[in-house]
């Protein structure tokens, strides 16, 4: 059976005979009668009972007619559906996500909802080296990385956006009077930054910092979390110092200062399959680079 030998048999009921059906389709009276009788041998029943003028629908054609319709609906509604997956205005997106910098996620979101229609988004966190296997394994379409790292096999790094460092530092000490600082101002202050495991792109990006700058501040405690490092910065005897990357706002915090680092900036990479990209994931880059495109 044929989507043809469908279509022609719909439009013969609806025309009410085999000439205005062929006049509507634009074809010959005779390839509408050879393909609807080729439909009745292959189902086993008349569909029409025929006259010099009309063609008249029997008892199974009748009963056969409205899931002809139902067809034909489903293959026009694939074929749209089809259309407009090529066109990334339709489909699913399995894509790694981080929390922040600020309102990016929400508003990459936004745009990815807009205009209104059958594109989906499902975000998965992932710890870092998680989020790239799930890429190069096809788990997920796309996540998003930030630091230094280098591209696991299978995958393409492409940056998209570009946000600042902050340092915390206690709010009593001298350089917490600076506008904005270097890497190196607070070198001589024990850093607290998280162990690699927790977080290796990050790690690599302020310890690479720091030895092009030459500074080798000594090591606080680790980092945990924003909240508790900063706590711990303030009501601590021995002052120290912090780096961190914006998510939901700059906190404030008593005892605190939060001063912009002016070098490096973080870079958030979009981790993708190598290739040239699918349509959903064209319509993902443009979405997040149309803020700031590094």
């Amino acid at each position: 059976m044929e989507l043809r030998q469908l279509r022609y048999f719909v439009t013969v009921a609806d025309e009410g005979g085999f000439g205005r059906a062929a006049e509507r389709l634009g074809i010959v009276q005779s390839a509408v009668s050879t393909q609807v009788r080729r439909l009745e041998r292959q189902l086993g029943v008349t569909l029409f009972d025929r006259t010099a003028r009309r063609a008249v629908l029997t008892g199974p054609g009748e009963a056969l007619l409205p899931q002809a319709r139902a067809v034909l609906d489903a293959a026009d509604r694939t074929r749209a559906l089809a259309a407009e997956l090529a066109a990334g205005t339709a489909g699913l997106l399995r894509l790694g996500a981080v929390h922040g910098p600020g309102e990016r996620m929400n508003r990459l979101l936004q745009r990815l909802a807009q205009p209104a229609g059958a594109f989906r988004v499902v975000l998965r966190h992932l710890p870092v080296a998680e989020r790239l296997r799930a890429v190069r394994d096809g788990e997920l379409d796309a996540a998003f990385v930030r630091g230094t790292l280098t591209a696991p096999p299978g995958t393409d790094l492409l940056p998209v956006w570009q946000d600042p460092l902050y340092v915390a530092v206690p709010a009593a000490h001298p350089l917490a009077a600076r506008p904005a600082l270097s890497l190196g101002d607070p070198a001589g202050l024990p850093l607290r930054l998280a162990d690699r495991a927790a977080n290796a792109p990050f790690h690599d990006l302020v310890t690479g910092a720091l030895r092009d700058a030459g500074a080798r501040p000594p090591l606080g405690p680790p980092f945990t979390g924003l909240r508790e490092t900063l706590t711990a910065i303030a009501s601590s005897a021995i002052p120290s110092w912090t780096v961190f990357y914006e998510v939901t706002g700059l906190p404030t915090l008593p005892g605190i200062a939060i001063r912009r680092l002016t070098a490096p900036p973080l870079t958030t990479w979009l981790a993708v399959p190598a290739g040239p990209p699918a349509p959903a994931l064209r319509r993902l880059l443009a979405a997040a680079t149309a803020d700031e495109p590094c």
